[in-house]
């Protein structure tokens, strides 16, 4: 048999896409989801949302296997990409676990308990944001702010007669201005490094659109509180309290847990261990402030319960992975004492999966590249450029459903183009964070949204127009840059870095590193 030439036997490369071929997966993606609100409602993450996600990346991955990309390249795109999403699902889990304890230590409850003691109804909303802010400012957190304060105050709030969207919005605005302007927070460290910029350079630059977003926020808030309708009257809230009561032991030494977690999160001991210390914790005061209530929870569970220690085990372990529900005279305090542990993540974690799978298919073909490059053209102002960055940040959010991803390849893409322009690394770092940061939470099958709707227990649909400071910030960076107020750029004294030093191309792919 005649050998084949050499070059013959050789693969050929993949062919690039064209901006058609990259749009076929989300015009599918978008006809699945927009069918699956209408014929599922609110029930669409329950498994709809999760599958057209999977439907949407066999699209992709034939246009791949279209264009020559071979099976086991796109394989091993979709598992980076999952691998990326393994930190926040560790998280999720851990978060789960922490919300069980809490709520059989008396924990949650006992910070409803305060609240309703100590806040005023029409000043809450605003109170929520400020608190959840100077939490997530000094932890660099958003996600252990959502499940620890943001928890509690869902639940005081709720119990005041707000509806449970409002208060999402305001604990969501408070969590991610602190987590945008916090110095520990990982995505305030990794806009800059993608820019090129330095750390506080880009912090203080942001308070330029932080500042005038959160003031509106507030008034907002403000307004809402001082017009809402309470559907609650202090006779309500009594009735509450004493629901509360007569089932927890409430006691200031509670408030070691939460006050234990957010100190360990300040000396930056790592999210997944810190939340598993305060798993643990919220366990051992279940044990010490309520054994009434971990022997009723282990008989509910197991008839032939009856030492305090296996009693102790069994309501502890099932407050950690599972169902609990504590039961009171009031209804609606019973809809607030209830977990699911790490099982009730697990929809949430399915979605993540899904969505994993939809950004690697997607990118191992170079289609995310190939939609987000084709805009550039387009950005011809600094306005537009603006503009084009976020909503590409955006994109990515909805797209590849990772905030970190949504923060990196922009930030790779642009670097060249705004120095081209001849604007500082910090215009493009504010706008990475504007964009990428802040919208993430939006999006329902993003990471970030799906995590914490799942956390607070509202639908991220719901949240979302009550999110007052996660839109305007965005807003703010595209009006500022319209009208050119305060855009900084580099003057004859001092000029933009030589090309190498930032990228050797507008279109920077990702995986490429800078020169």
């Amino acid at each position: 048999m005649a050998a084949y030439p050499a070059t013959a036997m050789t693969s050929k490369a993949p062919r690039k896409p064209n901006l058609l071929q990259a749009l076929i997966p989300i015009a599918v993606l978008i006809t699945l989801l927009v069918l699956n609100v209408i014929h599922f409602g609110d029930h669409t993450l329950d498994g709809a949302n999760q599958f057209a996600l999977i439907l949407a990346s066999a699209v992709a991955g034939i246009v791949a296997a279209f264009l020559g990309v071979k099976w086991v390249d796109v394989r091993s795109s979709i598992v980076k990409s999952i691998s990326s999403a393994m930190p926040s699902i560790l998280i999720l889990l851990m978060i789960g676990a922490l919300a069980g304890t809490w709520l059989l230590s008396g924990v949650v409850p006992a910070l409803i308990y305060y609240g309703l003691k100590v806040f005023h109804p029409k000043i809450f909303l605003f109170a929520t944001v400020v608190i959840t802010g100077m939490v997530s400012l000094a932890t660099g957190s958003s996600w252990s702010t959502v499940a620890t304060i943001g928890i509690a105050l869902i639940g005081v709030g709720q119990a005041l007669g707000i509806h449970q969207g409002v208060i999402a919005g305001a604990v969501i605005s408070g969590a991610y201005f602190g987590d945008k302007m916090s110095p520990l927070s990982d995505t305030t460290n990794l806009a800059p490094a993608m820019a090129g910029t330095d750390l506080f350079t880009h912090i203080r630059y942001m308070t330029i659109t932080t500042v005038p977003a959160m003031s509106i926020t507030l008034i907002i808030f403000l307004v809402i509180g001082f017009t809402y309708k309470f559907q609650s009257t202090p006779g309500d809230i009594d009735m509450v309290l004493d629901a509360i009561q007569s089932k927890f032991t409430i006691t200031p030494w509670l408030m070691l847990v939460p006050a234990f977690l957010i100190y360990i999160i300040i000396r930056k001991i790592p999210p997944l261990p810190a939340l598993l210390a305060g798993s643990l914790i919220g366990g051992l005061f279940a044990i010490i402030f309520q054994p009434h209530l971990v022997r009723e929870v282990a008989l509910g569970l197991d008839s032939t319960t009856t030492t305090l220690f296996k009693a102790s085990y069994v309501s502890v372990m099932q407050s950690i992975f599972g169902d609990i529900a504590i039961s009171t005279p009031n209804e609606m305090v019973n809809e607030l004492l209830t977990s699911t542990g790490m099982r009730g993540m697990l929809n949430t974690i399915w979605l993540i999966l899904s969505a994993m799978i939809f950004g690697g298919t997607m990118e191992s073909a170079g289609l995310l590249v190939k939609i987000t490059s084709s805009v550039i053209r387009w950005a011809q102002s600094t306005g537009s450029l603006v503009a084009t960055t976020i909503a590409t940040s955006l994109f990515f959010n909805i797209t590849a459903s990772d905030q970190y991803i949504a923060i990196v390849v922009p930030g790779r893409m642009f670097a060249n183009t705004y120095r081209k322009r001849g604007l500082k690394p910090e215009v493009l770092s504010r706008t990475l964070e504007d964009g990428g940061t802040l919208t993430s939470v939006l999006v329902p099958w993003n990471t970030c949204g799906a995590t914490q709707s799942r956390v607070l227990g509202v639908p991220t649909l719901e949240y979302v127009p009550y999110a007052f400071f996660n839109f305007l910030s965005p807003f703010f960076s595209i009006l500022f840059a319209h009208i050119n107020y305060r855009i900084r750029r580099y003057g004859d004294d001092e000029p933009a870095p030589k090309r190498s030093t930032i990228s050797k191309s507008s279109d920077t792919l990702p995986g490429q590193t800078r020169a």
